[in-house]
């Protein structure tokens, strides 16, 4: 049975707790913010290797950004559909059942953007050394002082958090279009010696593959959901975010892609497994390997300030639903945020990255997260269908074109993705799914105590 609707509930709890402070420039840096991380760095080098030739290399990061878009157009219309609390979370209770919306939660504290940040973490103290090459500090120290860091600014208030990642998610911005700039000019001046390569001989099944690493590169969007609680009028504003938010990243993604090809070839873009510092460095030189640690250093941090900043908003709502820590429900009546919720993001992040096991947590994500991505395509119908069996059909800001095409499509790939993932690392992925499941149990408990404690 599905749960009852929870817009006035949310409202209450919105609107006499959370502060909504933040506009559709916040919107739009949060979703970049929460897709841009260190791998497009790196990842144009690893579609290379499975397609080839340079066309299709444009080509898979051009399909990728069509898929995005449609995706982040089915997100806009389920914020425009239902601005609620939590996002993502709030969208799938509504549309199946609050079971489904705790495991996605679940995965978020113990897996992904735990994970995500510990991963960050460990990957800006490993770069720190290169900026600062006379520090002497463990790479672990580091990590765990910066995650506490963001921990502590995010604590105290959506302005300060926000305001710390729209700086850096700005700066990342400006770096990236450095690059592209310093990639035009090591193009202009003929690159490397290149030639041609022909595509390879199955190219429909190296181009699926190759769709694999580029999709999970624009992933992140969702991230953006979690905060409606705090942003103004989020039934237009997400959307203006969502949209403008992806097709920036499709922009910049391809630029830099662009560059990378224009400078290497797609034979010397295959080979590297650094080619933004390889484009950067035909024209700067050694120096150049400092510049770019400096990038990825600086877009690891951007990354850190979006995970902080968003998830803690699903683990209140949960324990708003009664389905969690109840303490976790608790806004700061001073700086109006869920310092708990925030803690406890920080704790988990903090954990993940002493274990050391940060990267195999990582692994196990990839086939979650697109299961929920799938759902998601799912519920914008089950909506549109309630909607329309209601009161008539809703008026929204908003409406995803080619539906219901777009949907099923959307959700066909990212559950392709997960056969993918399930097919060449079946045991990781299975740690995943058990990961999720997990939740099911979890839920059961917490349920049983709410009601006990009536």
């Amino acid at each position: 049975m599905n749960a009852p609707h929870p817009s006035a509930a949310d409202a209450d709890v919105t609107g006499d707790r959370l502060v909504r402070r933040l506009g559709t420039l916040d919107a739009v840096l949060i979703v970049m913010g929460g897709i841009v991380g260190s791998g497009i760095f790196m990842n144009p080098s690893v579609v290379a290797r499975y397609v080839q030739a340079g066309s299709l290399v444009l080509l898979a990061w051009i399909a990728g950004g069509i898929i995005a878009l449609a995706g982040a157009a089915v997100f806009a219309e389920l914020a425009a559909r239902r601005p609620l609390d939590g996002g993502l979370y709030a969208y799938l209770r509504d549309a199946y059942h609050p079971v489904v919306a705790f495991c996605y939660g679940w995965t978020l504290l113990l897996v992904s953007q735990s994970g995500g940040a510990a991963a960050s973490a460990v990957t800006f103290a490993s770069y720190l050394p290169r900026l600062l090459p006379h520090l002497r500090v463990a790479p672990t120290a580091v990590a765990v002082a910066v995650i506490a860091l963001f921990t502590a600014v995010n604590c105290l208030g959506v302005r300060a958090g926000a305001g710390t990642q729209n700086g850096l998610m700005a700066a990342k911005i400006v770096a990236i279009l450095g690059v592209v700039a310093i990639g035009t000019i090591a193009a202009l001046r003929g690159g490397i010696p290149h030639h041609a390569v022909a595509p390879p001989h199955d190219a429909f099944a190296a181009f699926g593959l190759a769709l694999v690493p580029v999709l999970f590169a624009y992933s992140g969007w969702q991230t953006s959901s979690f905060m409606t609680g705090e942003l103004r009028r989020p039934d237009r504003t997400l959307v203006r975010g969502l949209l403008l938010g992806v097709a920036g990243v499709c922009a910049l993604y391809l630029a830099v892609n662009a560059v990378c090809l224009a400078a290497l070839g797609a034979s010397g873009l295959a080979r590297t497994t650094t080619p933004a510092s390889d484009v950067v460095r035909l024209v700067l030189g050694a120096p150049g390997e400092r510049i770019m640690a400096g990038i990825i250093a600086l877009s690891t941090l951007g990354f850190i300030g979006n995970q902080i900043l968003t998830a803690p908003r699903v683990y209140r709502r949960m324990a708003a639903d009664r389905t969690f820590f109840p303490a976790l429900a608790a806004v700061h009546p001073r700086t109006h945020v869920p310092v708990l919720a925030i803690a406890l993001q920080g704790i988990a992040a903090i954990a993940i990255t002493l274990s050391g096991r940060y990267d195999v947590i990582l692994n196990w994500v990839t086939s979650v997260d697109y299961v929920f991505f799938g759902l998601a395509a799912v519920a914008l119908l089950i909506f549109r269908s309630r909607d329309a069996r209601g009161s008539g059909e809703r008026s929204v800001p908003f409406a995803a074109p080619l539906q219901p095409l777009a949907s099923i499509g959307f959700a066909l790939v990212a559950w392709a993705i997960v056969a993918d993932v399930i097919l060449r690392a079946p045991g990781e992925s299975l740690l995943g799914l058990a990961v999720l499941l997990s939740g099911v149990p979890a839920y059961l408990g917490f349920r049983a105590y709410s009601t006990a404690r009536r």
